[in-house]
């Protein structure tokens, strides 16, 4: 086989293997936020390390979702679905590599102006980026064009929808470093865990709505049914 003829297949795989890394890591951090919340079992010292733990095995997440944009629009391009305008396509590396870079480096940089400034940038591009798939997908459907056949234009929407429920799941999960410093400073009771107990219940729900969006996306690409 060509070197040229592995390339598809060899992008397929790296789809499919950040689809495994981010569903599978997403697993990892709900099952973390699960047991943070029970405090009857934990003390608070291993809670706040399992809360540590779980923002590091979340980098896994964020780091896929960036990367899935260029590779999803490689891999359309390179199985002959749609031919990605070449400007589309080296401009979605170089935003995808962007915001790789700014997810780490507010990572690296947490609880500082710089990291703050960068997640205002993240926060745009997602927006931005999400719209295009929500564009993309809708006018597919509409339209028969850009993506055809029907499987690959719903599933450009949906990741578009991914976007959205992804996007709230940090809005949601915003007034949790309030409350939590409030629970370092007054102690764990009633008080002070109910409300946090109540935004990390408001957050699963958009959890739930993402694992569901994903599974959803892995069955289009993967059966591609005629729609």
């Amino acid at each position: 086989m060509a070197l040229a003829d592995l390339a598809y297949p060899t992008l397929v795989y790296a789809h499919l293997l950040l689809f495994v890394l981010w569903l599978g890591a997403d697993v990892g951090v709900f099952l973390l936020g699960q047991h943070f919340r029970k405090r009857t079992e934990y003390t608070l010292d291993q809670r706040i390390a399992l809360l540590k733990l779980l923002v590091l095995v979340d980098m896994t997440p964020r780091s896929a979702w960036a990367l899935m944009v260029p590779l999803s629009l490689s891999v359309v391009d390179l199985g002959n679905w749609w031919d990605v305008p070449s400007l589309l396509l080296w401009g979605a590396w170089a935003i995808g590599l962007f915001w790789l870079w700014l997810v780490w480096d507010s990572h690296w940089h947490d609880q500082t102006p710089r990291a703050a400034r960068n997640r205002a940038i993240e926060g745009w591009l997602r927006w931005i980026v999400g719209g295009f798939y929500l564009w993309l997908g809708g006018q597919s459907l509409l339209m028969d064009a850009p993506l055809q056949p029907d499987w690959l234009a719903w599933k450009a929407l949906l990741f578009g929808v991914i976007f959205v429920a992804a996007i709230m799941i940090d809005v949601t999960f915003k007034p949790v470093g309030p409350l939590l410093m409030a629970v370092l400073e007054k102690g764990s009771s009633d008080e002070t865990e109910i409300p946090l107990l109540r935004v990390m219940n408001c957050t699963r729900i958009w959890v739930w709505i993402v694992y569901a969006l994903l599974l959803a996306t892995a069955f289009l690409g993967n059966v591609k049914p005629l729609l």
